[in-house]
């Protein structure tokens, strides 16, 4: 794997620990011990990825980063962050770095930092030939650095040039709707109508006539003629949201269309005929529902040409930093105040929410935060009762002062326990995931830290050879 890598960190260890571990992977690496010597070095040679340690003496990492931005914001920034310098790493994000690493982190660690920077900048380079002029719905404007969302933004790179009809799998709020526009506005055919169909949203009848259009008379309070969506979408892409809710009998004249690209309004004898791409979405399981007979099987491989499977964001964790800072900025504009951080609590529980709503969910609760702050920074209780409330949501709603205090309690125990989780897991990580350290390093005895990593079902396996070189 080619690329050009500059470290700049003033232990002389971990530059050359760095050094050995991505000479190995087949990056050009370069290092120096100097913030001013490493600015010195971005400015007569190029490279791709800056691997920087916030503190040093002489200027300190975050100045670096900042300055780096400023006058090379293609390069891509790894903060190095010891122990106890989290709100420096979350400051480090909103300065523009792609990524954090806190001490003490294992060569994988570092490997895939290196590698998801690599393969983001990759991904951009492959998608220079799909830039046009509506950069809303660009791919990199869709927000995600995750190795899941890297996957995505890939798939639409191959397919937005094609004519392939696709569809977009994924729970509610992961933005479905958002990568089909992102296929049409990278496709040929971005100058034509995208026209998007909520087929949630009207009863079977209405659904019919709103996508192939009637005639005037066809039925009662049809005045006058109408067109259909499939056919103001021609020439362009019809996206049909939440396709997995239409009836059997609108799934055949769906069919029909599909296999025919022609449809006869409602009321009307006489076929049209469009030139269309269909892209389809769900948050359904229509395997399931083919096997129950809900869902036609041939209407299935016929919208399943090229599928592309949305992650939900408990499965890009890596991406809500990057999320909530976004939202962060919209909003604090949008409603007028100057709103620019996030603590390390407020954000530490935005990482570990399980975001059932997923990125829809994030956008609301950073709204909210951004409205009931009364200063620059958003604290955790700004965010306490939004998220409190939805984990209430799993009980009964109280009606009576006891049934409320049981219920605050029982929040208030997940909370710790959450807590506790991740001070083992921390623990087991600053340690090599060595128990036996693991537990000296938190000042307990043997037996009841391997107490608290069965509790939390923690497990931990060395597999043979495995590496315990630890930075």
């Amino acid at each position: 794997m080619s690329g050009r890598i500059l470290i700049i960190d003033d232990e002389d260890i971990v530059l050359r620990s760095c050094r050995r571990i991505l000479d190995s992977s087949g990056y050009e690496v370069q290092t120096c011990a100097d913030g001013l010597e490493g600015l010195n070095l971005l400015e007569q040679e190029y490279f791709d990825i800056l691997i920087l340690d916030i503190k040093m003496p002489r200027i300190d990492g975050l100045e670096v980063l900042q300055r780096v931005k400023e006058s090379h914001p293609d390069v891509d920034v790894i903060m190095i962050t010891g122990l106890h310098e989290i709100e420096a790493a979350v400051k480090a994000m909103k300065l523009g770095a792609f990524d954090y690493l806190p001490k003490p982190f294992d060569p994988g660690e570092l490997q895939m930092a290196v590698g998801r920077a690599f393969e983001r900048r990759q991904l951009m380079q492959e998608n220079i030939a799909l830039k046009g002029e509506t950069a809303r719905y660009h791919l990199d404007n869709i927000i995600g650095s995750s190795p899941a969302m890297q996957n995505v933004f890939r798939m639409v790179a191959r397919c937005a040039p094609t004519n392939s009809t696709v569809l977009l799998t994924g729970d509610s709020g992961t933005g479905k709707e958002l990568i089909a526009r992102a296929i049409h506005y990278n496709s040929l055919r971005r100058d034509k109508p995208f026209v998007a169909v909520d087929c949630t949203s009207l009863s079977e009848n209405l659904l019919e006539s709103e996508l192939f259009g009637h005639v005037k008379g066809s039925f009662t309070g049809a005045v006058s003629d109408k067109k259909g969506l499939v056919e103001v979408a021609d020439g362009g892409t019809l996206f049909l949201d939440e396709i997995g809710n239409i009836s059997l009998s609108i799934q055949a004249k769906l069919l029909r269309f599909i296999e025919e690209r022609e449809f006869k309004p409602v009321g009307d004898t006489r076929s049209r005929s469009v030139n269309v791409r269909l892209v389809s979405a769900t948050n359904k399981d229509l395997k399931t529902m083919v096997a129950h007979g809900e869902f036609r099987e041939d209407l299935y491989y016929r919208i399943n040409i090229f599928p592309i499977e949305l992650p939900p964001l408990r499965e890009r964790r890596d991406d809500i930093p990057i999320l909530a800072f976004h939202f962060l900025r919209s909003f604090s504009e949008e409603v007028g105040k100057e709103v620019t951080e996030f603590s390390p609590g407020a954000l530490n529980m935005l990482v570990n929410y399980e975001w059932p709503g997923n990125v829809r969910e994030l956008e609301n609760t950073v709204h909210r935060a951004v409205i009931l702050a009364t200063d620059k920074v958003i604290r955790r209780g700004h965010l306490m009762n939004i998220i409190e409330a939805a984990r209430l949501s799993e009980y009964d709603a109280p009606r009576t002062s006891d049934e409320l205090k049981e219920v605050k309690k029982l929040a208030r125990q997940k909370s710790v326990e959450e807590i506790e989780r991740l001070f083992v897991l921390e623990a087991l990580k600053r340690n090599d995931w060595n128990v036996t350290q693991a537990a000296a390093d938190t000042g307990m005895q043997r037996s009841n830290f391997q107490a608290l990593m069965t509790k939390h079902e923690i497990h931990v396996r060395k597999t043979p050879g495995e590496s315990k070189d630890t930075l």
